[in-house]
């Protein structure tokens, strides 16, 4: 079993409830979503669409593309409606004294 190592990325404070924040972390453009009292860190790109997800809608555990729609699961990153048939990537999360890491 492979151990990744954490990255800090930002503050808690940086991301409010309900909203969304684009980072960088080994050259991948990824998501967290601050959704329902949980984070989640999700490819911030449809796998349809190849469209950035951060001005998707996010409701119900689901994050939309703002491009045609499709909507991916936030926790394990399966599309849960057309047209997009792959899922996203996401990545582990945790947050250490107030700093949000991920592992990539």
């Amino acid at each position: 079993m492979t151990e990744h190592a954490f990255t800090p990325v930002a503050h808690l404070d940086d991301i409010p409830a309900d909203t969304v924040k684009s980072v960088c972390v080994a050259g991948r453009d990824i998501l967290i979503v601050h959704h329902q009292n949980q984070l989640f860190a999700v490819e911030n790109r449809c796998s349809h669409a190849e469209m950035p997800l951060e001005c998707g809608r996010v409701r119900y555990g689901w994050i939309a593309c703002p491009a045609h729609g499709a909507r991916f699961d936030l926790a394990s990153g399966e599309p849960l409606s057309s047209p997009a048939t792959a899922p996203i990537a996401t990545f582990a999360l945790q947050i250490v004294d107030g700093q949000i890491e991920i592992a990539v």
